[in-house]
C-alpha cells in the first residue's frame, strides 16, 4: 500500500472558499476560529477550559443519555471507556455527523468517521494528560427522506421504497426484506460478500427503526475503535438546549446575527445557507414542520397547530424534545451538549459553519475547530500501473476529462498541435499594418482590426480540427484514457461521492478499515491517492 498526496486546491473539486481556508486566506479569518493544527488545538483546549461551559451536571446528563442510547446494543471496552471518560473535566470531543444514508450511503461517510478517530489519537499523543473522544452525531431528525434512501452499488441504485415523514431517525424499517433480496443478488457468494449480507440483514431488518439500524451498523464498523454515537433526538439533551431555544423563539437571535455574517462573507464567496426568522422545526413522530412567528402567534406551518407566546414557552418547558434545530441552530445545539473542540465536514458543511461565527460569540458559546474531512482515491496497483503506461501522473488524472484528452494527445503527437507561435507571427504582421494604417483613412484601421481578428480565429479554428484529427488516429490512446479515467471518478465525479463502502469491501474485506485508519492523516489536509 503507497498513500500520494495531492493539495485539495490542485483536484478541482473543491471550492474558492475552501481553497482560501486551507491557504489561510486573511479575508476568511474572521469566520472562523482557531486553524485546524496543532497549536490551533492547543488554543482551542484553552479557550474550552476558560468558558466554564462544560460543567459537571452537563456532562453527567450527557453521560447518562449515550448510557441509555446504547441499551440493547453492544459496547465495546474502548466505546464504553470513553463515554464514562466524558463525565471528567479533561475528557473533550472530536465529533463529525451525516444523514442516516442508507448502508453508510457514500464512500466518504467512512472517510468522515476515520478522520475524527486519527484526530483523536494525533491530539493524544501531543496533549497525553487530556482525553479525546471521536463522536458521530446521527442526523437522525433531518426529513430529507430522498437523500437518504438509497445507496449505489456498482452503478445501480439500490433504493429503499417507503412512505416518509417526519424525521427519518424514527421511520420503521418496514419494506428493507425487499432491498435485502435485490442488494444480495449482486454482491455473490464470497466470504466478504456473505459479510455485507449478514451485516445488512442485522442492521436492517433486525432492528425497528433506521436510528437504530444505523447505530448498530455504525457501531459495527467503528465500535472497536471507540467511537461513541450519539442521537440528538433525545429528551434530556434537549432540555439542556432549551435556553437557546426559547432566545431563538422570542429574539430570532439566529436570523439576526446569521443574517449579518452572511451578508459579509457573500462580499467574496457563494453563502451555502439562508436563515429563516426562527430556525426551527416542530417534531412529532410523523411530523418536521417550520415554527412560524406571524401576527403575534406561533404557528406550524401546513398544520392546524398554533401557540401563544405564553403557550409555546410552556411547551418548551415541559416537551423539549419537540422542538428541532434546522442546519443552522443543529450546530449550536451540539457545540452545547458536546465539550466539542471541532467539528470534521466536507467542503459544503463548513462554508455554512463559516456563517456561524458572529452567532456562536453572541450567544456565548465556544466556536470550534473547523477541520476538512479527509478525502481519498482508491485505485489498484494495476490502475497505477495503466497511468503510468499512458504516462498520466496522478495528479493528472483529476482533470476534467476533456482537457486531459487534450493534453495527452497533444503531449504524444509527432505533429505540434499548439498553433501558439504562428497566432505571434500573425498579430506581428498586422502590427505593421496598423501602423500604416495610421497614416491613411481612419475607417481602414478598422478593417485592418477585423481581418486580424478573422485569421486569428480561422487559425484558433484550424487548431481545433488539427487535434480532432489526431484524436481520431490516437483513438486507442483517447479510449484507455477515458477507460480509465471512468473506473476512478464515476459519473466524472469524486468516486468518494458516489461509490459504497461495500464495494471495495467484496475486494479487501476486514482490511478496508484498518487501511484507511492507516492510510489517512486528518492534520495533513491534503487528498490522499490510497494505492493497494
Amino acid at each position: 500500500m503507497k498513500v500520494h498526496s495531492i493539495p485539495f486546491q490542485n483536484t478541482g473539486y473543491f471550492s474558492k472558499l475552501i481553497s482560501d481556508y486551507l491557504d489561510k486566506n486573511t479575508e476568511l479569518s474572521k469566520f472562523y476560529g482557531n486553524y485546524p493544527n496543532l497549536n490551533g488545538f492547543e488554543n482551542q483546549l484553552k479557550l474550552r477550559q476558560n468558558s466554564n461551559f462544560d460543567s459537571d451536571s452537563s456532562r453527567s446528563i450527557l453521560v447518562k443519555a449515550l448510557k441509555n442510547q446504547y441499551v440493547n446494543f453492544p459496547v465495546s471496552i474502548k466505546t464504553e471507556s470513553n463515554i464514562n471518560a466524558l463525565s471528567q473535566q479533561n475528557t473533550y470531543t472530536i465529533t463529525t455527523g451525516h444523514q442516516l444514508n442508507i448502508f453508510t450511503g457514500p464512500l466518504y461517510f467512512l472517510y468522515k468517521i476515520v478522520s475524527t478517530i486519527n484526530l483523536t489519537k494525533q491530539l493524544k499523543e501531543k496533549f497525553p494528560t487530556y482525553n479525546f473522544v471521536p463522536v458521530y452525531w446521527m442526523a437522525t431528525e433531518d426529513h430529507d427522506f430522498d437523500e437518504i434512501n438509497y445507496f449505489n452499488f456498482k452503478g445501480k441504485k439500490v433504493v429503499w421504497n417507503s412512505e416518509s415523514s417526519g424525521a427519518v431517525g424514527r421511520l420503521k424499517t418496514n419494506g428493507f426484506d425487499e432491498v435485502f433480496s435485490e442488494f444480495s443478488k449482486h454482491l455473490g457468494t464470497t466470504k466478504n460478500a456473505n459479510y455485507l449480507k449478514s451485516l445488512f440483514e442485522e442492521a436492517y431488518l433486525n432492528h425497528e427503526n433506521l436510528t437504530d439500524a444505523t447505530r448498530y451498523l455504525v457501531n459495527k464498523l467503528f465500535g472497536e475503535y471507540g467511537l461513541v454515537i450519539i442521537d440528538g433526538d433525545d429528551k434530556s439533551l434537549k432540555k439542556q438546549f432549551a435556553p437557546i431555544v426559547k432566545d431563538e423563539l422570542l429574539n430570532a437571535t439566529s436570523f439576526n446575527m446569521v443574517t449579518l455574517t452572511s451578508a459579509k462573507l457573500a462580499e467574496n464567496y457563494k453563502i451555502q445557507v439562508n436563515p429563516r426568522e426562527i430556525n426551527l422545526f416542530y417534531l412529532t413522530n410523523n411530523l418536521r414542520e417550520r415554527i412560524i412567528f406571524d401576527e403575534g402567534i406561533y404557528k406550524i406551518y401546513g398544520t392546524d397547530i398554533s401557540f401563544t407566546e405564553d403557550e409555546i414557552l410552556i411547551e418548551l418547558e415541559n416537551n423539549p424534545e419537540k422542538f428541532s434545530p434546522n442546519v443552522i441552530m443543529r450546530p449550536v445545539y451540539q457545540e452545547t451538549i458536546l465539550p466539542n473542540l471541532c467539528y470534521i465536514g466536507g467542503g459544503g458543511e463548513l462554508a455554512y459553519w463559516f456563517q456561524l461565527k458572529e452567532y456562536f460569540q453572541y450567544i456565548n458559546t465556544p466556536f470550534p475547530v473547523l477541520l476538512l474531512r479527509n478525502s481519498a482515491l482508491l485505485i489498484t496497483e494495476k490502475q497505477v500501473e495503466k497511468a503510468q503506461k499512458l504516462n498520466v501522473s496522478l495528479e493528472e488524472l483529476f482533470l476534467k476529462q476533456p482537457a486531459l484528452i487534450d493534453k495527452k494527445v497533444k503531449e504524444i503527437s509527432e505533429i505540434d498541435i499548439d498553433f501558439s507561435k504562428q497566432k505571434l507571427f500573425l498579430q506581428e504582421q498586422f502590427k505593421a499594418l496598423k501602423e500604416l494604417a495610421k497614416q491613411t483613412d481612419v475607417s481602414f484601421i478598422g478593417a485592418v482590426n477585423a481581418q486580424e481578428t478573422k485569421q486569428l480565429k480561422g487559425l484558433g479554428n484550424l487548431e481545433k480540427r488539427l487535434l480532432k484529427a489526431q484524436k481520431r488516429k490516437l483513438s486507442d490512446v483517447v479510449l484507455r484514457l477515458t477507460k480509465l479515467q471512468n473506473e476512478l471518478f464515476p459519473n466524472k465525479s469524486l468516486e468518494e461521492r458516489t461509490r459504497n463502502f461495500s464495494e471495495f469491501y467484496l475486494e479487501i474485506g476486514e482490511e478496508l478499515i484498518p487501511m484507511l485508519l492507516e492510510s489517512l492523516n486528518p492534520l495533513d489536509l491534503t487528498f490522499s491517492v490510497i494505492e493497494y
